[in-house]
């Protein structure tokens, strides 16, 4: 069962989480991801060692911080467009599901203590290229789509779910309405361009304040993740009550644009330092953030910086 559904800890404490998983694996671990899908790992021991690793090294991290850590299963690509690229039946992929979940639920029983908890999240996708909104769906169509996923997710110890990279707010809306009907917390978290927009060209606030309207504010909070801080900062500067839904970031290490990085053969780590500083510059305008990570480009090192960084959320949640 769940441990943490009915209230998810992260919204009363500082949290941090990993960095970028499959860039991680890919580039510092040599390992081969076709469509960029880590879940492919779970189906051989060696893969499943790697992820293991991977997710024990950041749970070690929060507990020697003395902060929680929310965990994202290894399913950013397991959703069913990308899983037939990859020979995945419906059967196969909802066992994918369940298998990386119940990883996460083996880090959970080994490293979590009282001072740092650990919540264990279903990370979903988008259909498209988490890059682009040019597969755009209606909120029903992404209801539809993405249903499957969560109700596998709600049948497993997974605490909520969490929609990464969303393009535009129609598939963010489908998601949490999806969500709710499984009864299943739902986080999302929305990309931009270089411009604080989104890659359909809504603005963040938009995006946050139609899926709110859309879903009677279901979503548990909002995070910005796989942009780098540069990006958003003077989105934000802008100011709205609708910035307090935001509580968590995953930024990426790299400057570049999306489409940057979509055509780089190398990895663009940026410096964690410098990283960590740009989070700390942000606490004034991100009054309720709580949760703090990576994204690509980001490892280990980059976290531990943003979690130096970030010391005085603890007394700002």
């Amino acid at each position: 069962m769940s441990r943490y559904r009915t209230r998810l800890p992260q919204l009363d404490g500082r949290f941090i989480t990993d960095g970028g998983l499959e860039t991680t694996l890919v580039f510092h671990e040599g390992i081969e991801l076709p469509c960029f899908a880590a879940f492919v790992l779970l189906d051989r021991p060696e893969g499943e060692a790697a992820l293991a690793r991977y997710f024990a090294r950041y749970a070690e991290i929060a507990r020697e911080n003395g902060v929680g850590i929310v965990l994202e299963s290894a399913t950013w690509r397991a959703n069913p467009e990308w899983a037939a690229k990859l020979g995945y039946d419906d059967d196969a992929l909802a066992a994918a599901q369940r298998k990386a979940i119940a990883q996460l639920a083996e880090v959970r029983a080994k490293y979590e203590t009282s001072r740092s908890p650990i919540v264990v999240s279903g990370n979903l996708g988008p259909r498209g290229d988490g890059y682009s909104a040019t597969q755009r769906m209606s909120s029903a169509e992404a209801a539809d789509y993405h249903g499957p996923q969560i109700r596998a997710f709600a049948a497993t110890e997974a605490d909520l779910v969490a929609a990464f990279t969303m393009t535009h707010a129609e598939e963010a809306i489908g998601i949490a309405t999806s969500a709710k009907a499984s009864d299943m917390p739902v986080v999302i978290s929305f990309t931009v361009e270089t411009d604080g927009s989104l890659p359909s060209g809504e603005t963040l606030r938009d995006a946050i304040e139609r899926t709110d309207a859309a879903t009677g504010g279901y979503p548990a909070y909002y995070m910005i993740n796989c942009a780098h801080p540069s990006h958003f900062r003077d989105v934000l500067a802008k100011g709205g009550a609708w910035r307090e839904r935001i509580r968590g970031l995953r930024a990426n290490a790299s400057k570049r644009s999306h489409a940057e990085l979509d055509a780089s053969t190398d990895l663009d780590a940026g410096d964690p330092l410098e990283l960590g500083n740009d989070y700390r510059a942000l606490l004034p305008l991100l009054p309720r953030l709580c949760v703090v990570g990576g994204c690509c480009g980001t490892d280990h090192r980059h976290v531990e910086a943003v979690c130096r960084a970030t010391r005085a959320l603890s007394a700002s949640v």
